[in-house]
């Protein structure tokens, strides 16, 4: 099974592999990055490593017995004991698993370890795969939303009930 890992300077090479691989499965459910994301990974992955370093966001990757990237699950946008999760896994380790285990792991982790009380996360509606791993982890639909100009809702967690 993958280890999750707070996301480090040395990551940066898997996870742009990670990203790079995965571009095309993932722009089909959720918007691209775009090619500057790419060409500017470097200083990208160092601007989210500062912005962690502030305590604004967690962000953590999966990483499997070879060193590569499988997944990311992040926290962004800590605020009065809330974050927003975000999450994504390499297409060729979907549905194993792999997300709940990492959302559930995260969600231990913005508890015990950040001090969150309420996690937030949305998703679209034809994202049939992201609702079930929201709901298996506790999450309940709160509200309608739009993203990238599809229906989709939104959803939270309260943390207390670890």
């Amino acid at each position: 099974m993958p280890e999750l890992q707070r996301l480090r300077p040395d990551h940066a090479p898997a996870l742009l592999a990670f990203e790079q691989e995965n571009r095309a499965y993932f722009a089909a459910s959720i918007p691209d990055r775009g090619d500057d994301y790419f060409a500017r990974f470097a200083e990208r992955h160092a601007a989210l490593l500062a912005e962690q370093a502030t305590g604004l966001c967690h962000f953590h990757v999966l990483v499997d017995n070879r060193g590569g990237v499988v997944g990311r699950v992040n926290l962004i946008d800590v605020a009065d004991g809330s974050a927003e999760l975000g999450y994504r896994i390499a297409e060729a380790a979907a549905g194993r698993g792999l997300a709940t285990s990492a959302v559930h792991q995260v969600c231990a982790l913005a508890a015990v370890e950040y001090g969150l009380t309420t996690l937030k996360a949305a998703t679209t509606l034809d994202n049939a795969g992201s609702r079930a791993v929201l709901a298996r982890t506790g999450f309940v639909p709160v509200g309608e939303t739009v993203l990238d100009g599809r229906p989709g809702l939104r959803f939270e967690r309260e943390l207390g009930t670890m």
